[in-house]
């Protein structure tokens, strides 16, 4: 019961946490421009602060889900990671130079670093059943901050008085209460945050002594088809694969979460093996997809969110109100797929809801291909033609989203799920500063934009197609990048 009462408040506060990511996200947006034109900036420094901020963020998240990996603790790196969103705002709000702005988003990116950690944390303390429900749940949390952010700027607008020798007005202002936010935060951490221990249970990746899996004496064939199916699973490229069980005289080498025991005297020669273990598991066909399926919608996501304000400007003379509604829509319109997204996962696997996900998202991009890249007609046909195509790229992101996550948590390994969710997140900050420098320099040449923008989407959906079959949890008793003779030796 105790145990229960401090997990609901510990992911209440990881809710809280990625609320206030997003609301610093809407927050800051909308002014930066406006702010740095005041400090005398050049336009490319608008793409070199926004860049800044996830730049931190991609170096930094391997490095806190290693952390989190060793010491099996996540709150400490929480209110080590808030520091330097408080100390990056904090300098945000100073606002003494074009340079000082642009240190401070690359002080406050390192913050979101810890999303891998908090990410690492939720893989080790839920079931692989509950796991997209939870996962689906955070996300739209940050939606929610999404909604929250221009609201707060009604009144951040407003600010116009000194404080000490600092000037808080509406360019300055968001940055004093973002940094005001993440200290309050601090405090909810400490109160109500707890470095919880997952409760024991079979690891996925490891035969606990003694423990057999029960099996009828008679299988029909389809059941001992999918089961030498699953057995075979493991390292993408091998003609071999991994044994859903230890090799006979082998057994001591399996202990829990996929970790090889250290013989006496074989110290040295076994940590280079779990180095290349290691390597070898991120090579591995399923997750290699996973990881291209993070780039790739990452990439036309925010190249999609950079084209529709000039567009919607060109053609249809949108100003700040009406972009702001739109956007508003489409913030409201995630939050229910998030939702929607999280009813499914209990009824659907992770590799269905990805498919449906990756389909809506290639409908979409050929709409807008269609229909976008020379709009024709007056103005309810192009608002028509917008609407459709933002809707259907809207709708697809969250299956896309909560599923890869989910099963990225299920194909590597529970022992480094903090250093392999930095490496998802990464990979994923990679995609958010490219999006933008390619459909910036394309506004002109939408037919190039889009098309390459289909490609990928299309060579994504052949990689799923082929590896289909190896997007699951593995069995138990499967170490992740290790083939027969590696076990053996």
């Amino acid at each position: 019961m105790e145990y229960q009462r401090k997990k609901k408040l510990t992911n209440f506060t990881i809710g809280l946490l990625f609320l206030s990511g997003g609301i610093e996200y809407a927050v800051i947006l909308p002014t930066i421009w406006a702010y740095l034109q005041t400090l005398h900036a050049q336009p490319y420094f608008l793409g070199l602060g926004i860049s800044a901020f996830s730049l931190s963020g991609l170096l930094v998240a391997p490095l806190f889900g290693h952390w989190s990996d060793r010491s099996r603790r996540t709150k400490a790196i929480i209110l080590f990671a808030n520091l330097f969103e408080i100390a990056g705002n904090f300098m945000y709000f100073m606002g003494v130079s074009k340079w000082l702005l642009l240190g401070s988003r690359l002080v406050a990116g390192v913050g979101t670093g810890v999303g891998a950690s908090i990410f690492g944390y939720l893989t080790r303390t839920t079931t692989s059943q509950e796991r997209a429900t939870v996962f689906a749940a955070v996300m739209a949390c940050r939606q929610v901050g999404l909604l929250i952010g221009p609201a707060c700027n009604l009144f951040l607008r407003l600010c116009n008085f000194r404080l000490g020798p600092f000037e808080v007005n509406k360019f300055t202002s968001p940055g004093l209460f973002m940094c005001l936010l993440w200290i309050l935060l601090q405090l909810v951490v400490v109160v109500m945050y707890y470095d919880l221990q997952p409760l024991p249970h079979p690891p996925r990746a490891a035969l606990v002594a003694g423990e057999e899996e029960e099996e009828p004496l008679v299988q029909p064939e389809a059941d001992r088809e999918e089961t030498a199916k699953h057995r075979s699973y493991g390292s993408a490229g091998t003609a071999q694969r991994a044994p859903a069980e230890p090799p006979e005289g082998d057994e001591s080498r399996y202990v829990p979460n996929g970790h090889l025991a250290e013989e006496e005297g074989g110290g040295k020669e076994m940590s280079r093996f779990h180095k290349f273990r290691t390597v070898r598991e991120y090579l591995r066909e399923e997750v290699v997809v996973l990881l291209t399926a993070q780039f790739i919608t990452l990439f036309n996501q925010t190249a999609l969110e950079t084209l529709v304000t000039p567009i919607t400007q060109r053609y249809l003379s949108f100003g700040e109100l009406e972009n702001s509604i739109m956007y508003f829509l489409c913030g409201i319109e995630v939050i229910c797929g998030f939702f929607l997204v999280r009813c499914l996962s209990s009824r659907l696997p992770d590799r269905v809801i990805l498919v449906l996900g990756l389909v809506i998202c290639n409908v979409a991009c050929v709409w807008c291909l269609l229909f976008l890249a020379q709009p024709r007609g007056s103005f309810p046909v192009l608002l028509t033609e917008l609407v459709v195509g933002v809707f259907l790229q809207v709708l697809g992101l969250p299956f896309v989203a909560v599923s890869q996550v989910s099963l990225f948590s299920k194909v590597t390994a529970e022992g480094t799920q903090g250093f392999s969710q930095g490496l998802r997140r990464s990979v994923g900050g990679v995609a958010t500063i490219l999006g933008p420098l390619w459909a910036g320099g394309l506004t002109e040449n939408l037919y190039v934009m889009l098309g390459v923008m289909m490609g990928l989407l299309s060579l994504l959906m052949v990689m799923v197609g082929l590896s289909y079959s190896y997007l699951v949890e593995p069995p138990r008793g499967y170490v992740p990048g290790t083939s027969q003779e590696e076990q053996r030796s």
